[in-house]
């Protein structure tokens, strides 16, 4: 039976249906109508520093949750959060982007109202290049169907969305019906009993096969069947950069991440070596792939990503990644290796030695010890990104970084998405100091909810990533004294470490504080990096100076 609701109660019940609980924004006049709305409902509405901070706590608390929301006003709010979009469409997280608009009716005759860029609809056609399905709220006729039509895309797709609704929209009752826009994936029968056929052929064969996991194995719901098919054939099994805690790091088939000729040797040698390999929702892109600098020989490799299946040299259309899995844990596969079990796990003690200076290395060793099951490390994109890459996380997607888009300034308001969508959870964030001057103002908002992340900020006294690749001056950034933000804030704990010792009992002291955030600021040489990010812009000086 047809009933007549307005148009912001529909959007927020179906937001509310989805799983949402919380919506991250800043307030303008062409959203206040909306935000009063989201005020007096069931989702809580969360008031951030500033727009890019509300994107990327929505971007992680959608990596989180499973789907998250940001709500700007127009186009000042909007384009604010442009940057955050692009990331979650490139890194495929539905993010819902729901921004204010001039009304309808105050656009006649095209007047020159405050926050417009060019024509009214500017905006928009921005977003539609980065998003997946977009829609501006004119006509209570259809205002429904188009707010379907735009969530469903975001959850089929994994990727971002972009609701516009002009102010004299909010309150305009339209007709709810019993609509589905949800359209079963058709996969084509005989194209997966082929592909199947063809990989088993290829694993059963294999001496010393391998799993490269990637991150739409998180993004789609795809851990359980990951699980099972390890644990069915015993094949050990590899991570992406981006796609890193896909399975618990503790895994006994895990071997670590592999990131061609920047990560570990023993990763790489492992996985080089194969003779089958098989990606499982592996993103190829430049990062994941060590600058291409990895070696993956396309005649032994089965690839099964969300837009794409192929076997060696063949592609298989109309097979889509979730019901490729089910079909190989399904196979018959009889593996022919004597390989032992291999477990490529970190593990080790830290003793801090006595008047030595801290470096990233050790750094990275003591922080190995302080993560526990409840521990989400949120690490930003340098060596806060590189360094953590052999930190052993826990338990899946307990790992959050933009390792492909890599915006820096992603790691703060990150934490203030992931507690609100998993409470039970206490981030680590790693971030360099150049990132974190982009958007550590966050940390007030999480002394506004009583947050609790603990932020281990590497001080080198600019953009060390760059350094390597080019050096000048435009890479130095003024210092802060970062362990002093509490007294500005009203809440939290800050420490400045320069020796082992002192940061040996800052991250054990930060660990017992739960009761607000603590910053431990790391004073680092500016030249100090670790291994990885050498190897990592050693490369890319090279295409710099081409």
């Amino acid at each position: 039976m047809a009933k007549s609701i307005t148009i912001s109660d529909y959007l927020i019940n179906k937001l509310y249906e989805a799983g949402v609980r919380h919506v991250f924004g800043i307030p303008g006049d062409f959203v206040l109508n909306f935000f009063k709305k989201l005020e007096e409902s069931k989702l809580k509405l969360v008031n951030v520093c500033d727009e890019q901070g509300a994107g990327y706590a929505a971007d992680a608390y959608a990596r989180v949750n499973g789907l998250g929301v940001v709500c700007v006003t127009y186009c000042v709010g909007g384009l604010k959060v442009a940057n955050t979009t692009a990331q979650a469409y490139a890194e495929e997280s539905p993010v819902v982007v729901i921004s204010g608009a001039p009304g309808i009716r105050e656009r006649e005759k095209n007047p020159l109202l405050h926050h417009k860029v060019k024509d009214f609809d500017t905006q928009k056609k921005i977003f539609e290049q980065l998003t997946v399905a977009s829609t501006v709220i004119d006509d209570p006729q259809t205002a429904f169907e188009e707010i379907d039509r735009v969530l469903h895309a975001v959850m089929q797709h994994k990727r971002p969305g972009y609701i516009e609704i002009p102010r004299d929209m909010v309150l305009e009752k339209g007709i709810s019906r019993h609509r589905s826009h949800v359209t079963q994936v058709q996969v084509d029968r005989d194209a997966l009993q082929e592909a199947i056929e063809e990989s088993t052929a290829m694993i059963n064969a294999a001496k010393k096969p391998v799993v490269i996991a990637g991150v739409e194995i998180q993004r789609f719901g795809l851990h359980d069947l990951l699980l099972k098919f390890i644990e069915k054939t015993k094949i050990p099994a590899a991570s992406t950069l981006l796609g890193k805690s896909v399975i618990s790091e503790r895994h006994p088939s895990f071997i670590g991440v592999y990131e061609g000729a920047i990560g570990r040797q023993d990763v790489l040698q492992r996985v080089e070596s194969a003779d089958c390999l098989i990606l499982l929702g592996a993103l190829l892109t430049d990062i994941d792939l060590g600058l291409f600098t990895a070696r993956l020989n396309q005649k032994i490799t089965i690839y099964a990503a969300s837009e794409k299946v192929s076997i060696r040299y063949h592609q298989y259309d109309g097979v889509d990644l979730k019901s490729f899995m089910q079909a190989l844990v399904n196979a018959d596969i009889h593996l022919h290796t004597n390989e032992k079990p291999y477990h490529a796990q970190v593990t080790g003690t830290f003793v801090p030695k006595r008047n030595t200076k801290i470096t990233v290395k050790r750094l990275f060793e003591k922080l190995n010890t302080v993560i526990t099951d409840d521990t989400v490390v949120i690490a930003d994109v340098g060596d806060a990104l590189f360094g953590a890459a052999d930190l052993c996380i826990h338990s899946k997607t307990e790992f959050l970084s933009p390792a492909y888009y890599a915006s820096l300034g992603f790691s703060v308001p990150a934490s203030i998405g992931v507690q609100m969508a998993n409470p039970a959870l206490r981030p680590l964030v790693i971030v360099g100091d150049g990132a974190f001057q982009m958007t550590g103002m966050e940390l007030t908002t999480v002394v506004r909810y009583k947050l609790n992340p603990i932020i281990v900020l590497l001080n080198n006294n600019g953009y060390g990533t760059e350094r390597p690749i080019l050096d000048g001056s435009f890479n130095d950034i003024h210092s802060w004294n970062y362990s002093r933000i509490p007294e500005i804030s009203g809440s939290g704990y800050g420490f400045v470490v320069e020796t082992e010792e002192e940061f040996d009992d800052a991250i054990t002291k930060a660990c017992r504080q739960k009761d607000s955030f603590n910053i431990i600021e790391v004073k680092l040489d500016n030249y100090d990096f670790s291994p990885a990010l050498i190897r990592m812009t050693s490369c890319m000086a090279k295409q710099v100076r081409k």
